[in-house]
């Protein structure tokens, strides 16, 4: 099989195609060009202007949902007949957790959600037009793990508190309640992975499952860094436009794609740790 990767020199790009290179896969690696004249089978579409902060809705509108239009339609000349996109939990804003498909209303809070509101317009409308083609939205939750400190300041909290807690305590939003579901960057991988093998279009969850608060995160961060770091509160800029509660379920995953995460937040950062990517500082 041969498969197209955007965003393949990213944080989650590079750990998907050192899986498929293990795999036997044929890759064609891009980033910020996505134009080939190659033919390939499965398109992974990871790139994006994934900043939730950045306001230049102009840029990321071209960059997320035009170029993504034309990607699509390349693909569809390039013989390839199964997607995978991208998208985001984001898409939900601040309605209530957790998330289900089919209920949960859709509520971007910045231009980067919104970008990701009309691109899985553009994959419906693309998969009915052309029914020959699976297309498979992933709706990423946070995503930690190997090489996101490629991400600076958009990297998770799990990560930044980590790199905050080897120094001294870390500053976290009052009160410390903010909820996020973090999924491993392995769970991710596989779920990329199953998603080739879906047998309809579809738009799925891609999460843990779980939610955890930022006060517990400083609380197993100094568990397996063996710290014993206060978290300092901090007025949180953001209000009005931030998550305070992202949490995925998961059961259309499941049916969809046959995913199932592997890996709890313990045992996620457990493995993290291990690894020595949690501790490295940022490249």
């Amino acid at each position: 099989m041969k498969a197209l990767v955007t965003g393949a020199t990213g944080f989650i790009g590079s750990n998907l195609v050192n899986s498929l290179i293990e795999r036997g896969y044929e890759i064609i690696a891009l980033d910020k060009n996505w134009k080939t004249s190659e033919k390939y089978d499965i398109l992974f579409h990871l790139a994006a202007i994934n900043d939730t902060t950045r306001q230049d809705k102009e840029e990321i509108f071209k960059v997320n949902v035009k170029l993504s239009k034309e990607l699509f339609e390349q693909s569809k000349k390039a013989g390839c007949k199964k997607i995978i996109y991208a998208s985001s939990t984001a898409v939900y804003g601040n309605s209530p957790a957790p998330y289900i498909e089919s209920s949960t209303k859709i509520n971007p809070l910045n231009p980067y959600a919104e970008s990701k509101v009309e691109m899985e317009k553009i994959a419906n409308k693309f998969s009915e037009e052309n029914k020959d083609t699976t297309t498979i939205g992933l709706r990423f939750c946070n995503v930690y793990g190997r090489g996101e400190s490629k991400k600076g300041r958009n990297a998770t909290m799990i990560y930044q508190l980590a790199q905050q807690m080897l120094k001294e305590n870390p500053k976290i939003f009052k009160y410390g309640e903010q909820k996020r579901d973090y999924i491993y960057i392995k769970d991710i991988v596989n779920a990329l992975i199953k998603s080739s093998y879906a047998k309809e279009s579809c738009i799925v969850n891609c999460g843990a499952g779980q939610a955890t608060t930022y006060n517990d995160l400083v609380n197993l961060l100094n568990s397996v860094l063996k710290t014993s770091r206060k978290p300092e509160y901090i007025q949180n800029p953001y209000l009005g436009k931030y998550q305070n509660h992202t949490e995925c379920d998961m059961t259309l995953a499941k049916e969809k794609i046959g995913f199932v995460p592997k890996f709890d937040i313990e045992s996620g950062i457990k493995d993290y740790y291990n690894s020595g990517y949690l501790t490295k500082r940022k490249i």
